[in-house]
């Protein structure tokens, strides 16, 4: 037992000395160098003053109008890109490892900027706005078959656009823009009369 105790002792203190940081003499130091380190100070900086050069297809920064949305939906625009197909249809999440996970992302987009890899089918696409008054994109994740609202993991949504798509139906049904069956129960009289 002791053995093994002096042995790991002897390879903490060889990762200990490995690990500590290796001083340079200021005498050997090139200026290049400390012009690198203060361009990298600058830099950190502006990071921190919120002047980022965000690219332009990460910016979500612009507030975009429904109305403008409502004419995407129908431009030839919208058609080269998704078909006739709904804007879910082609889109797959990146993941790790072979099992889809059970819930889907929090949210794709903080601080007006697409902040993942492979962002959900609203966020990726800044025309693409849930309003109750843009009926053609509701219908498009609201089942033909029973008229429910698809699931976010079969749509891809991330949290936040998954319960913004269901509020925006929600009020787009209390509004009377969205119709929708409500299925007849037929009765037997017979049961309660006398």
């Amino acid at each position: 037992m002791p053995l093994i105790l002096n042995r790991l002792q002897l390879a903490a203190s060889i990762f200990r000395c490995n690990l500590t940081p290796k001083v340079i003499p200021v005498k050997f130091l090139h200026p290049t160098f400390v012009r690198h380190d203060e361009e990298e100070e600058v830099a950190n900086v502006d990071r921190n003053n919120a002047n980022i050069k965000v690219p332009p297809s990460k910016d979500r920064s612009q507030v975009i109008p429904v109305e403008t949305s409502m004419k995407y939906l129908k431009s030839s625009a919208y058609r080269q890109t998704y078909g006739n197909d709904p804007v879910w249809k082609h889109y797959r999440r990146n993941y790790k490892g072979s099992f889809l996970p059970r819930k889907t992302r929090k949210l794709c987009i903080r601080g007006g900027v697409v902040s993942t890899g492979s962002p959900c089918p609203i966020c990726r696409d800044e025309y693409l706005i849930l309003d109750y008054r843009n009926i053609d994109l509701l219908k498009q994740f609201i089942s033909v078959h029973d008229g429910r609202i698809l699931d976010c993991n079969v749509i891809g949504l991330c949290q936040k656009s998954y319960k913004d798509l269901r509020v925006a139906i929600m009020k787009a049904k209390d509004y009377g823009i969205l119709t929708y069956d409500v299925p007849y129960r037929y009765y037997n009289y017979l049961e309660w009369k006398n």
